[in-house]
């Protein structure tokens, strides 16, 4: 049976059917997803799902062909001698890792303890899932803070990982996450995730024009937090804190050019 990716590869059709189908949670990788994770909690072993699906679950839509889960390395044997020939083949003997033959999609398992990115020691390694995985929908999955310390990590020692960061200034413009959201992260990847939150946050300004005589609701609020009051023609609140303009509705400067 072939893989979920040389279908894709394969089947221009068929991908843009499967890519359809997985923003609608549908496709194969949503019913891999929902498999292994249910075997899992059925098991009693702990698990975050990491990757390109946690990265979807926390706002960034992009698709994905594979599911990556973050595990304990005392779990794997369990998870092969009770998974394997039951749904699931390992890739190849000796690997880690798993297929659904049912839907043909990796399953790939990122091991606590064990390092992003190049594999060597660094002071970000994989963290136990216990420890960082947040229920949503159902399913575990790594809390923002680690997902982005792991992708940082990850994409600042591998050159052909720049998808990783990638990730994280799609999330970081996405979430309008603040600067001080490094203060969450390992302090080994506090400096990149700032370059990469000035290269998402370069001197913008968020407006709201008003109408003659509008009067504005929490105004007072709003000059509070740091909004000003133009009082050109016509009159418009400004702020150039993105997450000031998210909580009052302001916009980008340039959508109204």
């Amino acid at each position: 049976m072939l893989s979920y990716t040389e279908r894709m590869n394969r089947s221009p059709i068929w991908a843009v059917h499967e890519g359809g189908s997985f923003f609608e949670g549908r496709s194969a990788v949503n019913r891999a997803l929902t498999q292994i994770t249910k075997r899992l909690d059925e098991l009693g072993i702990p698990y975050a799902v990491a990757g390109g699906m946690a990265v979807f679950q926390h706002g960034l839509r992009r698709f994905t062909e594979d599911v990556d889960l973050l595990v304990r390395k005392e779990d794997l044997p369990t998870i092969h001698e009770r998974l394997e020939g039951r749904g699931y083949l390992p890739k190849f003997k000796g690997s880690k890792n798993l297929r659904d033959t049912q839907a043909g999609v990796a399953v790939e398992f990122l091991v606590a303890g064990e390092y992003p990115g190049d594999g060597k020691p660094k002071p970000v390694a994989f963290p136990d899932p216990l420890e960082v995985a947040i229920e949503m929908g159902g399913v575990k999955y790594l809390r923002l803070p680690s997902l982005i310390e792991l992708k940082i990590a990850s994409g600042s020692t591998v050159p052909d990982r720049v998808k990783d960061i990638a990730d994280v200034q799609q999330l970081v413009g996405i979430l309008l996450l603040p600067r001080d959201f490094q203060d969450q992260l390992d302090p080994s990847v506090r400096e990149q995730y700032d370059r990469i939150w000035l290269t998402m946050n370069p001197e913008r300004r968020f407006l709201r024009i008003l109408e003659l005589d509008e009067i504005v609701p929490h105004l007072q609020l709003m000059l509070r937090d740091g909004v000003e009051l133009e009082e050109s023609s016509p009159r418009r609140l400004v702020t150039t804190d993105p997450v000031v303009a998210a909580r009052y509705d302001l916009h980008d400067e340039r959508e109204f050019m």
